[in-house]
């Protein structure tokens, strides 16, 4: 699971971000990112059988998101 992670975030820099400097992607994008990285964890989990969501999600980068907390503020004046 944590090569499956690792792997997902080094596949999400690009060129421009190694001419850049950078060695990670860019924080303005986590969301994205964290949904990428726990889809391929997941996939792995289900190739290994260890997954107990069944039946496996047809779009594990949406199930993802739609898994996310999304910080949602009421107003108070």
């Amino acid at each position: 699971m944590l090569l499956a992670a690792s792997e997902s975030l080094a596949s999400q820099v690009t060129e421009e971000h190694f001419a850049k400097g950078l060695i990670y992607p860019p924080f303005s994008n986590i969301r994205k990112i964290s949904a990428n990285v726990a889809a391929r964890v997941a996939a792995t989990a289900y190739e290994l059988g260890v997954a107990t969501r069944l039946p496996r999600p047809a779009d594990l980068v949406k199930f993802a998101e739609s898994c996310m907390y999304t910080p949602n503020y009421r107003t108070y004046r």
